[in-house]
Order: C-alpha cells, then sequence, then structure tokens
C-alpha cells in the first residue's frame, strides 16, 4: 500500500519517521521541525489504517511491506516509536538506513493475563480530552488536540489486529544496522531484562529519565538529547 506522508524540510539528508499505533505523522509535529533544521528532508508516514492512508488487513508484515513501498532507500536516518518501532524493524533490512532508532518498541505485547487486551486499545477511539490529559499530564495542549484529531481518524481493527502478537518475543536477534533502542523511564514494553538482552545483542540502549511511553510527547527536550550521536 502506499502511504500518505508529509515532509519537512529540503536538506540533503534524509529522515524518516514511523508513529505508533492510534497516532500519525502529526504526532512529530516537534520532532520534524527540529530535524529539518538540522539539515533533514524529514519524512513521516501515517501507516495503515491511521492518518489519511488507506484501510486493509492489518498485520506486522503488512505494514512492513507499506514503508518498503512508500519510502526512499539508503535514508540517513529512520526513527520508530512504539508499533513503528516494531514495523522498521521489519522493515529496515529491505530500506537500509545508516542508522535506526526504536523509540520504546513494541517488541513485546503482555498476554491478557498480564492485564492487557485489544478490545482495551480498541476503546481509546472514544478517549475524551480530559482523558488523554489525565493520562499524559506532561503533554503539551497541542499534542492532547492532535491525540483527538488521529483517533477521530484512526481505525480502531488496527489495534485488534495486534490479537495474534500477545505474549511474543519480537526483539530482533541483532540490529541490521547501528541501531539505538530508546526507552522509557520505565518502559511497559521493554523490560530492563529484556533491555540488557538487547545490549548483549550489539543494540545501544538509551533510557529518558521519567519519560512516558510517547516520548517524543511526553520530554521533548530529553527525546532530542537521548538521539545526540545518532542525528
Amino acid at each position: 500500500m502506499q502511504l500518505h506522508t508529509h515532509t519537512w524540510g529540503e536538506g540533503d539528508r534524509v529522515a524518516l519517521l514511523i508513529h505508533g499505533i492510534m497516532a500519525d505523522h502529526r504526532t512529530w509535529r516537534r520532532v520534524g521541525p527540529a530535524l529539518a533544521d538540522r539539515g533533514y528532508r524529514v519524512i513521516a508516514v501515517d501507516q495503515r489504517g491511521h492518518g489519511a492512508s488507506g484501510r486493509g488487513d492489518y498485520t506486522p508484515e503488512l505494514y512492513a511491506d507499506d514503508l518498503v513501498e512508500t519510502l526512499p532507500v539508503g535514508a540517513e536516518l529512520a526513527i520508530g516509536h512504539s508499533l513503528g518501532g516494531l514495523t522498521l524493524s521489519l522493515a529496515v533490512e529491505r530500506l537500509g538506513p545508516r542508522r535506526a532508532v526504536f523509540s520504546d518498541p513494541a517488541w513485546h505485547l503482555a498476554s491478557p493475563g498480564e492485564g492487557f487486551g485489544p478490545e482495551l486499545f480498541a476503546q481509546f477511539k472514544a478517549a475524551t480530552k480530559e482523558q488523554i490529559q489525565g493520562m499524559n499530564p506532561r503533554w503539551e495542549e497541542a499534542d492532547v488536540d492532535v491525540e483527538l484529531a488521529t483517533l477521530a481518524v484512526w481505525d480502531e481493527a488496527t489495534a485488534l489486529g495486534l490479537g495474534p502478537l500477545l505474549g511474543a518475543d519480537l526483539m530482533p536477534a541483532a540490529p541490521t544496522v547501528p541501531s539505538l533502542v530508546q526507552l522509557a523511564d520505565p518502559s511497559f514494553l521493554i523490560s530492563q531484562e529484556r533491555a540488557a538482552v538487547l545490549k548483549s545483542r550489539g543494540f545501544e540502549v538509551r533510557s529518558v529519565a521519567g519519560a512516558g511511553h510517547t516520548i517524543h510527547r511526553d520530554d521533548f527536550d530529553g527525546f532530542m538529547a537521548s538521539l545526540e550521536g545518532w542525528i
């Protein structure tokens, strides 16, 4: 599927941004311009079922195929958040960026017995502004408004498509390209034990102190500082 994209900047270097579930390219409203200021042409996608992109079946393999169909090969940098991190990890060999950043990637989704269920995610479609603010007290109001706008056009069936992944270990065996794993503090997706495994497999792992899952909206300055040496 050819995905809808949004571009910031006209630099010689290319950076790719892949959002997480329930979001779209607008989640990167501060990151895109910040990278453009550093000389990048920044391309952010709306994954299938999100934003202005098409709908269809929802599997990690299809998400990855969409990236390969839509984005240029050989970018200087690729950043994927949450589901976008999983998607990027499945497409990274074919996309061939020089560096990859996996921001709190969805490489382990808790099983229903651990308190997670796709139906719970699907219910976020109806979240109110007050609920979003309550769950994300560090977000700027503009990010809360973006979340409401992205939820309005999000296909909640994407959440139901996560069912087969529950409880699975989706961590890559090794980095295909030099790779940073950037973690929330604490991360509910990558435990300290899993972080140690990733380090042993050749990933650099950094945490952003006190940040929640959507690091770039919870602590934008911490997010950017954590990327030093990678961007």
